[in-house]
């Protein structure tokens, strides 16, 4: 079995008024180092699979089909072996 972590962002070119506002509110409370914010999601599945290359391939399906907008959102898959 496999655990992928699949990192949902919006693409660089994408504006990010909910990163903006963290950006914001972090300045506010005097973190004047911080230069961006981009806000996320992270989308966790367990899954079988015979190798953690199929386990991937079919984690890009699922990113490509539902768990991402590719239009307008990056995503980023970890896949983990657990017993």
């Amino acid at each position: 079995m496999f655990k992928a972590d699949v990192w949902v962002t919006l693409k660089k070119s994408i504006l990010d008024p909910q990163g903006q506002a963290i950006k914001d509110a972090l300045h506010a409370l005097n973190y004047q180092e911080v230069r961006d914010a981009r806000l996320g999601k992270l989308v966790q599945v367990e899954l079988e699979a015979s190798s953690k290359e199929e386990a991937h391939h079919k984690i890009s399906e699922m990113c490509e089909k539902l768990l991402a907008n590719t239009v307008i959102e990056d995503y980023q898959i970890h896949i983990t072996e657990v017993q």
